[in-house]
């Protein structure tokens, strides 16, 4: 019960129909406690993969009608199925569509006590927030369980939707926020039905894109998967991308193993004098792009963004400044907490003991 009704309190939050008190509260609540932040963020995945499923209930509903309307007039063959035979085939045929029906109805159903409670009079509402809120700190204290009800349903959603994805490589990202929160570029990202993430292990984990800015190329996802762990992240971003010259170093995925690569920073700007990148000296190749640019104390001053084809080892890279702008903007915009890494607790290590420790926040980026 104390999981539900923490659901319920999540599906009022998202759908903004928490008083201002009880909103208050809950983003408290998120900023303290990942493991309810991590679940508002899954229940609006779920959410927005609800809205996706009706579109694609109804669209399937008017291919069906042109079907039955052009049988009748004979322009095309349709078998005539009767009796345990028809209802088999049409068994079959909707099988999937049913059980996430179902899914989706049950969650439903979680949700009409909070519609009934938002009909009730005024003079109840006073003394059930103060009441929401008091159950609220009892649920949060009791949250040894990590399973719920939407990580369910998402997940179930998931498998039943994406069995037959395949994904390509489409470049490189890394962990901002040790709840799953992940920067890459916007072009690698852009155009894609479907976004998932490789780890230096080899395991596909699904993320969600929360935020895109198409200007400075930038996107930030969050992993949904319930298989991904919050761990500490090691390195830092930095506000200016350093001096002329400075020894840099990146990691990315220009094949299906993390590849490290060493060079310099060669100048403040980019190409023509662009302010928003900085001009690295390094190898780099399509997989790069959205991968991080680390300086020798583990500080990232830079995004891998675009390569000049006529000078062999010109790499642009989007300053960490704009990394930080777009992360601001993500919180203002969607009262998203992301608590960044204050400080680099690689910086005193040398560089193949900073990317031992790095490599397991630095992901391949696929889409489809």
């Amino acid at each position: 019960m104390e999981d539900i009704k923490l659901l319920e309190a999540v599906e009022r939050y998202i759908t903004g129909q928490m008083s201002p008190d009880e909103r208050v509260y809950f983003e408290q609540l998120r900023k303290t406690n990942a493991e309810v932040d991590q679940m508002v963020v899954k229940h609006t995945f779920f959410l927005q993969q609800m809205n996706r499923f009706d579109e694609t209930r109804r669209f399937k509903a008017v291919l069906n009608d042109t079907h039955i309307d052009l049988a009748e007039k004979g322009f095309i063959q349709s078998p005539k199925l009767q009796g345990k035979a028809k209802i088999t085939y049409l068994f079959k045929k909707y099988k999937r569509t049913t059980a996430i029906a179902a899914c989706i109805a049950g969650i439903t159903a979680l949700t009409m006590s909070a519609l009934i409670w938002q009909l009730s009079p005024e003079a109840k509402k006073s003394d059930a927030i103060q009441q929401d809120v008091e159950y609220l700190k009892q649920v949060v204290g009791n949250q040894s369980r990590k399973i719920n009800e939407t990580e369910k349903a998402v997940q179930n959603i998931e498998n039943a939707g994406k069995t037959d994805i395949v994904y390509r490589p489409g470049g490189s990202g890394f962990l901002i926020d040790a709840k799953g929160y992940l920067v890459t570029n916007y072009h690698v990202i852009e155009g894609a039905k479907y976004v998932a993430v490789q780890n230096n292990q080899g395991k596909e984990l699904n993320v969600a894109i929360v935020h895109i800015d198409q200007k400075k190329d930038l996107a930030i996802l969050k992993i949904t998967d319930t298989a991904y762990k919050a761990s500490t992240i090691p390195y830092t971003i930095r506000r200016n991308p350093g001096d002329i010259a400075e020894s840099i170093y990146t990691l990315g995925y220009p094949k299906n193993d993390i590849v490290y690569g060493q060079g310099y920073l060669a100048a403040r700007t980019g190409k023509d004098g662009d302010t928003l990148t900085c001009q690295i000296t390094v190898a780099a190749n399509p997989g790069n792009s959205g991968g991080p640019v680390f300086n020798n104390k583990g500080e990232v001053i830079g995004v891998i963004s675009t390569k000049q084809r006529t000078v062999e080892g010109a790499v642009f890279a989007v300053q960490s400044k704009y990394v930080l702008q777009v992360i601001d903007d993500l919180k203002k915009q969607e009262k998203t907490e992301i608590k960044t890494p204050v400080s680099s607790t690689v910086k005193a290590l040398d560089r193949v003991q900073q990317v031992k420790k790095i490599s397991d926040y630095v992901y391949m980026v696929k889409v489809n």
